[in-house]
């Protein structure tokens, strides 16, 4: 991305830190942070509603600029990308939360935008049975669906399980941190840490110099929710904080699965609470979650790929297929309901049709339900 256009980002952020619906809005109207900046002088011309505290910011900038210089200085020391929500690299399902920070920090090599995100979140004092579940349930999980990014936020228990499980059976993983990147907290977990940057990644809002204090955990817990296709919690107390991170992704309107545990314990209650009231769907394994999802065609689409189906020059093409592809020819990576639209197939026809596209390499899935014709 333009530096210019990240440095503008980074100021806007400073001076308006902790409004994040109204800024994001602003962001989204304009398109982009140097425009706001251009109009700092007049800005409720271009959006009317803003804060006296914003109008003041923008008229004394110097002050986050200079502090958006140091920040860029430190990312470029320390091979971390900054992506702004404009960047295609940015987190899409995330993009989608009217609260979305404008830009993140990041560290890493995975792809924040892969077909399958899910966040595994629970307790800090998490028991044997809790660390059972999150072993066996990864595990099984790359069985199922062999290619899903892991998502946690580093704390000590049921976090820090999920990292190194996702690690140890071959999964990328990203810890969402509530500080900046010029530390790791809790610091015994640093050796995970780095690890995850070569196989996975850290992801912040926070700038450098941000401690990790209470309500940061809370902030960070959206982005968690917000980037995952679904909340997978493991276990609970009554008012653990993996139950706001499972209510901020029912906000978001993602998928929520809970383990249940046995009936009197403490780090069970919440679990056991949220499913009995609905909030969250009873899940005992990873095939349980998978065809929940609909994600159980993986495991045959890789298969498939591991005994070398590759794309052919000249796919043959069944009468539907050829529909499907003409129609994504003419306007490429359409979500499924559009593609029906356009070729007067049902659905559930449509998914099919799209799962045996991808296994002859002539479309592949994106994030937010896409699917992109290869060209």
């Amino acid at each position: 991305m333009d530096e210019k256009e990240i440095l503008a980002t980074l100021a806007l952020m400073r001076i308006n830190y902790f409004s994040l619906s109204g800024l994001s809005l602003m962001y989204r109207k304009t398109g982009s942070a140097l425009e706001i900046l251009e109009h700092r002088n007049n800005i409720r011309e271009v959006f009317p509603d803003a804060s006296e505290k914003l109008v003041a910011g923008l008229r004394g900038l110097d002050d986050a600029m200079r502090r958006a210089e140091v920040e860029m200085d430190f990312c470029r020391k320390h091979g971390i990308m900054p992506l702004a929500m404009n960047d295609t690299r940015y987190p899409a399902r995330l993009r989608e939360c009217d609260d979305a920070p404008l830009l993140l920090f990041y560290r890493g090599n995975a792809d924040l935008n892969q077909k399958r995100v899910v966040n595994i979140v629970g307790t800090r004092h998490c028991t044997a049975y809790g660390k059972d579940i999150v072993s066996r349930f990864v595990k099984e999980l790359k069985n199922v669906c062999p290619n899903v990014l892991i998502v946690s936020g580093l704390a000590y228990g049921i976090d820090i399980n999920a990292h190194r499980c996702a690690m140890q059976n071959g999964y990328e993983t990203v810890g969402v941190l509530a500080h900046g990147l010029d530390q790791i907290y809790p610091p015994r977990h640093r050796d995970t840490a780095v690890r995850m940057t070569e196989q996975g990644g850290l992801l912040t809002e926070f700038f450098t110099q941000t401690n990790a204090d209470k309500m940061n955990f809370v902030r960070r817990n959206r982005i968690v929710a917000g980037i995952s296709d679904a909340c997978i919690l493991v276990e609970s107390s009554a008012r653990g904080g993996g139950l706001i991170t499972a209510r901020l992704a029912r906000d978001y309107n993602r998928d929520v699965f809970a383990f249940p545990g046995r009936v009197g314990d403490m780090y069970s209650e919440g679990c056991n609470n949220l499913i009995r009231n609905n909030g969250a769907a009873l899940v005992t394994s990873a095939q349980d979650f998978a065809e929940a999802m609909g994600w159980t065609d993986d495991a045959m689409l890789g298969k498939a790929r591991r005994q070398g189906i590759e794309r052919q020059l000249f796919p043959q093409m069944s009468p539907d297929e050829t529909l499907v592809f003409n129609a994504l020819q003419k306007q490429n990576d359409m979500q499924i309901n559009m593609i029906s639209v356009k070729t007067n197939l049902p659905i559930a026809k449509i998914t099919a049709l799209l799962f045996e596209m991808e296994l002859k390499g002539i479309v592949k899935p994106l994030a937010g339900g896409q699917y992109h014709l290869l060209s």
